[in-house]
């Protein structure tokens, strides 16, 4: 037992008292070297040695396989098997579950251990006694369970509120007609069988006036239902569903509602244009049936959403959740954390800005480096305004002068374009003709720029809309022309010959820039360098060591960082299929930069 665990009741002796006597016998013995309180289950499989699992690992508990007659012992000394398999010890919190075969009849069993545990909820009181709805979510064996027996023994005795606990399984309250102490003042309700618990749980609330109803294993759509429709009613619900995250239940069509539900919504083409998405996105259909909802990732762990509206929004915004890390330590202290915003890889975009990338779509090193940085501040970035260009260098009233991705333009590293709608035998031979370092690419991934006419642009084709999404600037001809297409090349490389008179074109740089605007903020990235940003600095350091490994360099040892920053270069380096490692200790662990197949 910890320091924080004021009391833990298991009956352990019951449970032992059912079992064949050369099981229990073991059981007992290996009490010395691993304990009582580690003991997690018992397993007996029919051929096969019993086994102990505790924290530690996995025991064989005797040489002699388990036989019929064992089983049949064990299944005679406790309570019915319901439909669920399940069974238990009058008055205990432990719960057997049987494999039966196809003729129904048991060939295995599987003896979990049931504790009650006070003092386990201390890392989410203030939420519990809060009002909220709460949701808790974690693998099997994580202890839902038992921090929500104990969340019901607190609201009823230490708050005095009227607490029922819909109990399908049995294994909130214990077996039998009476209900074990460790739920205190809170009453009970059983269920007759699995498929009932939705009916039980509106019973619940139109009987019994309940304050605060606790459920176990919200599985079906007819139990998510049934919460929402208890939620409506003022009743505060505790409760806990089959997943381990947030993505997992937005994805999961079955228990979606409990976040609030999604549904498609189709865009007006002004209105997908405002947002720079594509007309048909994912919104949330309805506000959460519970408004808390907490990810217990191990007994003294927990991530908290104290706002799941909040969180599911951004999620489908392509934006990642902030969540706040609750650890306690040995001597029971609790100490929070608020963690770098989390996103599981499989969750589900809308389409929005801001999503994220496939693995082999590359983009810009600046946009990717921008998006980090956005995790990383709780303030949006004042973006500072520039100067309107000079009326010498051509520009007309409203435009935005082209300028050169960063890195790219040299006969090393030609600008990649590639053109929408646009002639691309005038494109080449206008390359051709001023003699600049321009490649014309036939996929919209690989560009650094993109050409095309006025007509499609309006349209906002998926190929233009994806180039506008991912940060590749667009720029738009009035006409299909080797004069217009002459005038942006010019733009880019000055060096080529002059601008041309203003009129001819109109350049719209990524899809931030407005028309007819004479202001244009810089990207974020500018204007976090402005500000002496560390993580923008080390991406830019490590874009720089990555283009002079790619031109032949040796490898290139970059300044020490963080872990998080570390991981930011290792990401950056595989999107431009080059090799990188960690070297070195804290706090001189760093990123090394080299060509694949190079060591």
């Amino acid at each position: 037992m910890k320091a924080y665990e004021l009391e833990v009741t298991d009956n352990l002796e019951d449970l032992l008292a059912v079992l064949p006597g050369h099981v229990s016998a073991a059981i007992t013995a290996n009490q010395v070297g691993f304990g009582y309180g580690d003991l997690i289950e018992i397993v007996m499989d029919l051929g096969r040695r019993p086994e102990a699992r505790y924290h530690g690992g996995e025991v064989d508990l005797s040489e002699r396989e388990v036989h019929r007659e064992d089983l049949a012992y064990v299944a005679g000394r406790i309570g019915r098997f319901g439909d669920d398999n399940r069974a238990g010890i009058e008055r205990t919190l432990h719960r057997i579950s049987a494999i039966r075969n196809r003729s129904g009849i048991v060939v295995g069993l599987t003896c979990r251990i049931g504790r009650a545990v006070y003092g386990t909820i201390a890392m989410i009181r203030d939420l519990v006694e809060s009002g909220e709805s709460v949701l808790l979510l974690g693998r099997p064996g994580v202890g839902k369970t038992t921090m929500l027996r104990e969340t019901a023994r607190v609201l009823a005795d230490e708050l005095g509120k009227r607490v029922i606990i819909v109990d399908t399984s049995n294994e909130i309250a214990g077996d039998g007609d009476i209900p074990h102490p460790g739920i205190g003042r809170a009453r009970r309700m059983q269920v007759p069988t699995p498929t009932a618990q939705h009916s039980v749980m509106i019973e619940a609330v139109e009987n019994h006036m309940p304050e605060v109803i606790v459920i176990d294993e919200i599985g079906t759509e007819l139990e998510a239902l049934a919460a929402r429709t208890i939620a409506e009613r003022g009743v505060q619900l505790i409760g806990t569903a089959h997943g381990n995250s947030l993505e997992n239940l937005m994805m999961n069509p079955t228990l979606s509602d409990l976040i609030g539900g999604i549904q498609s919504v189709t865009l007006s083409d002004e209105e997908a244009r405002r947002r720079g998405t594509q007309k048909s996105i994912l919104e949330r259909k309805a506000p959460p049936t519970f408004g808390v909802m907490i990810e217990i990732m191990s007994r003294d762990e927990v991530a908290v959403y104290s706002d799941v509206t909040e969180a599911v929004d951004v999620i489908l915004r392509g934006g990642m959740p902030r969540v706040e890390v609750r650890h306690r330590s040995e001597d029971g202290q609790v100490h929070v954390t608020a963690a770098e915003p989390r996103r599981d890889p499989r969750a589900v975009s809308s389409g929005a800005r801001n999503r994220m990338p496939p693995r082999g779509d590359r983009r810009d090193v600046v946009d990717f480096a921008s998006r980090q940085v956005l995790r990383e501040i709780d303030e949006p970035v004042e973006l500072l305004p520039i100067e309107p260009p000079s009326p010498s260098v051509g520009a007309a009233e409203g435009e935005v002068l082209p300028r050169l991705p960063r890195g790219r333009g040299t006969s090393a590293k030609p600008l990649r374009v590639y053109p929408f709608g646009v002639s691309r035998n005038r494109l080449e031979q206008t390359i051709e003709s001023l003699n600049v370092p321009v490649t014309v690419v036939r996929d919209q991934r690989d560009a650094d720029i993109v050409m095309t006419l006025k007509n499609h642009y309006r349209r906002k084709p998926q190929p233009l809309r994806e180039a506008e999404i991912h940060g590749t600037p667009v720029y738009v001809l009035r006409a299909n022309t080797g004069a217009q297409v002459e005038n942006v090349l010019r733009g880019l490389f000055p060096a080529a010959g002059g601008a041309q008179e203003s009129g001819s074109g109109r350049t719209v740089i990524g899809p931030r820039v407005e028309e007819r605007r004479q202001v244009v903020a810089p990207s974020v990235p500018d204007a976090l360098s402005q500000q002496g940003n560390p993580l923008t600095r080390a991406m830019v350091e490590a874009e720089d060591a990555i283009t002079r490994v790619i031109d032949g360099a040796s490898p290139v040892e970059l300044t020490p960082q963080g872990s998080h920053v570390r991981r930011l270069q290792h990401e950056l380096a595989e999107r431009y299929n080059v090799a990188s490692r960690s070297r070195g200790r804290e706090p001189n662990r760093r990123v090394e930069i080299f060509r694949a197949g190079a060591r």
